[in-house]
């Protein structure tokens, strides 16, 4: 197992920025991805951006050009640094990592930190 711990989020106006971080504690087993979802009360919650081991990105649409998502591998940190918020990004934001063992796929979640994106 892994246990995920968020940080990051807050209070921003409309068009600032934020950077919220998921610490990752050591597994033995290895990493096949890892991404950041939200969710608002009584809406599923909807993928933002993951990365592979590899480095292979995939983003939402909604957030194409204003988020990144990126790893620290020395640190076992995932990142997620938004910038140009928008209102409708508010949300509570989940990080996840995927463990590979054997030929099963694991996924762990992490508490969620909330994003408020108000003026």
């Amino acid at each position: 197992q892994v246990q995920l711990v968020e940080s990051g989020g807050g209070l921003v106006q409309p068009g600032g920025s934020l950077r919220l971080s998921c610490a990752a504690s050591r597994s033995r087993f290895s990493i096949y991805a890892m991404g950041w979802y939200r969710q608002d009360p009584g809406k599923e919650r909807e993928l933002v951006a993951s990365i592979t081991s590899g480095g292979t990105t995939n983003y939402a649409d909604s957030v194409k050009g204003r988020f990144t998502i990126s790893t620290d591998n020395a640190k076992n940190t995932l990142y997620l640094q938004m910038n140009s918020l928008k209102p409708e990004d508010t949300a509570n934001y989940f990080c996840h990592v995927d463990l590979k063992q054997g030929i099963t796929i694991y996924r762990y979640w992490g508490q969620g930190t909330q994003v408020t994106v108000s003026s």
